[in-house]
């Protein structure tokens, strides 16, 4: 699938996944692409965790009420620094580059035939994150901020209509019609 075509089909699905495997080649492909993704003065501050165990996913999808979730065949975990150090002009990016390898993830994900949704918010409650963290041995200082749960849909998931770009973006200045 080309990269138009991934940014168009993709979609966030937080159904059930069907029980058929992520290979780990197609899991390193995903994790590659995130790594890839352009992050501030390239200092490359996101790190990952890719989650393929049985166990472990069940005790992850324990702790959130999606199905996606609870019936992921696999997990990527983006981790950051919980005081993230300035690397320009007194300035973090940490944020910024973790939102760019997500994203770089989810193409990945939907060109590779799967499915997942962004899990952020719900990470930042009930002290999701830190057990996760905990679980998976994340250091101290470094925190889980965005979970994918990747599996096969056992459905296809609804896609919201978008507004149109003429009401979102213009040429030479916001609101123009020049």
């Amino acid at each position: 699938m080309d990269c138009l075509s991934a940014i168009s089909e993709r979609f966030s699905y937080r159904g059930a996944f069907q029980d058929k495997p992520v290979s780990r080649e197609d899991l390193t492909k995903i994790a590659t692409a995130a790594t890839l993704a352009p992050s501030g003065c390239n200092k490359q501050t996101t790190r990952f965790v890719i989650v393929d165990d049985a166990e472990i996913l069940k005790q992850i999808g324990a702790l959130h009420p999606i199905a996606a979730m609870k019936t992921a065949r696999a997990m990527l975990m983006f981790i950051i620094d919980c005081n993230p150090e300035a690397v320009y002009q007194n300035m973090s990016f940490q944020p910024e580059d973790c939102a760019a390898a997500v994203e770089n993830a989810l193409l990945a994900i939907t060109a590779l035939g799967y499915a997942s949704v962004w899990i952020d918010g719900a990470l930042r409650r009930e002290g999701r994150a830190e057990k996760i963290g905990q679980l998976l041995k994340v250091p101290e200082g470094k925190v889980v901020r965005v979970l994918l749960p990747i599996g096969v849909p056992a459905e296809n998931g609804p896609r919201p209509d978008k507004m149109p770009l003429e009401e979102r973006a213009w040429f030479n200045g916001y609101g123009s019609n020049s």
